[in-house]
């Protein structure tokens, strides 16, 4: 969905990456957690933080300001795990994505919301659905299912991984 196909007032999770404000559908979003101890996979890609038990489940963590080709998400007291759930290949998969810091839900009227700048074929913005404004401020709204390769995903979603991890863990 690009922002010209967003026609109705929708809600927002608005979240921090460096000095940058992001945002997420808030119906991708299934909770927000303080950080908790992420326990590291060996031989996952530089982004994969690890996994967490959430509630009995194994859920993958990944840090998003690397996801991004941003600088690796340094922990302080307002870093967090926003729990999302993504669709690869139409199927939903649950991923704590790390934030800098959650800011708040906020709505956004289509006329707040402009097409992703293109600039040219080297630089991507395809995982942008649009860019937001509000007050003074742009939020760049992520297209969330498009943040992630397929192959990335694929790579995050091994299960058995993630299990023997946790119990190696306990």
């Amino acid at each position: 969905m690009s922002a010209s196909e967003i026609t109705e007032t929708r809600q927002y999770l608005t979240f921090k990456l460096g000095k940058e404000i992001f945002a997420t559908d808030v119906a991708k979003v299934r909770e927000v957690l303080d950080f908790t101890t992420i326990t590291e996979i060996p031989r996952t890609p530089d982004f994969m933080s690890g996994v967490i038990n959430l509630r009995g489940s194994v859920v993958p963590v990944v840090d998003m300001r690397l996801c991004l080709e941003m600088s690796k998400t340094e922990r302080t007291t307002n870093t967090c795990i926003v729990v999302l759930e993504v669709l690869l290949d139409n199927e939903p998969t649950v991923i704590g994505a790390l934030a800098d810091s959650v800011e708040e839900v906020i709505d956004l009227e289509p006329d707040q919301i402009r097409q992703a700048p293109r600039i040219g074929t080297q630089i991507q913005t395809d995982f942008l659905k649009g860019m937001g404004k509000r007050d003074d401020q742009f939020i760049m709204i992520l297209d969330i299912d498009r943040v992630f390769s397929a192959d990335e995903i694929r790579t995050v979603r091994n299960p058995e991984a993630g299990r023997l991890a946790v119990e190696a863990a306990a």
